[in-house]
């Protein structure tokens, strides 16, 4: 093969690894991204301040969602610490939010959630905590979020009861994204690092949903 030859092809290298740092250079494209596992279906939910919730305030946040009840004596607390934890890193991050849905709507009404998030100091603009139909409130928990499996749905709705520690992370564009053990301190750790991932991400960017994988 000739000098010229040879000389051509150094030059195609270098033109094209020039393209693709002036492509990705200052950006996080190069970078791996999260998975899309799911997505959250529409939904209208009650927050502890009497206000409505849906599927649209989660553009443009990332959010951390969790289910709990204010009763719980056991892993809510734990959980719950351990959210803080979290919401403590990002607090002076205004494009974050913690979402907190009850998985005992027939107790939790909306006063029993204002009392429990102000017993707690939350920041109701920035930890909202919901309420609504058991029914709705169940599926988007298994169809949406992921923190419980689909299969475990009873004969009786009514004797269906939710107790996850799972977390689960949305995306600015109501993607999940992730989904965490609430109780143990790696995952947090881990749950942290891809918040600060995400919260780079611009709105829209990402992978295309995942349509043929953990979506129901």
């Amino acid at each position: 093969m000739s000098k010229r030859v040879l000389g051509y092809m150094a030059f195609f290298v270098v033109l094209v690894s020039l393209f693709f740092v002036f492509v990705f250079a200052g950006t996080d494209n190069w970078k791996p991204k999260l998975p899309n596992l799911s997505y959250v279906r529409p939904f209208s939910f009650t927050t502890q301040l009497g206000e409505q919730f849906t599927e649209e305030d989660y553009q443009g946040k990332v959010s951390v969602v969790e289910y709990f009840f204010t009763t719980c004596p056991n892993i809510c607390p734990n959980m719950n610490s351990n959210m803080k934890k979290v919401f403590e890193t990002f607090a002076d991050v205004s494009s974050f939010q913690v979402v907190g849905i009850t998985c005992m709507p027939e107790k939790d009404s909306v006063a029993r959630l204002k009392r429990f998030s102000d017993s707690m100091k939350l920041d109701p603009a920035r930890w909202i905590l919901l309420t609504g139909r058991k029914d709705s409130l169940y599926i988007a928990a298994r169809s949406s979020y992921l923190i419980d499996d689909p299969k475990n749905v009873v004969t009786n709705f009514e004797d269906d009861f939710i107790h996850s520690q799972f977390f689960s992370l949305v995306d600015k564009n109501g993607r999940v994204r992730g989904i965490y053990d609430g109780l143990k301190s790696p995952e947090i750790e881990k749950l942290k690092k891809d918040i600060r991932k995400l919260l780079k991400e611009k709105q829209g960017g990402g992978n295309a949903p995942n349509l043929f994988g953990n979506n129901p």
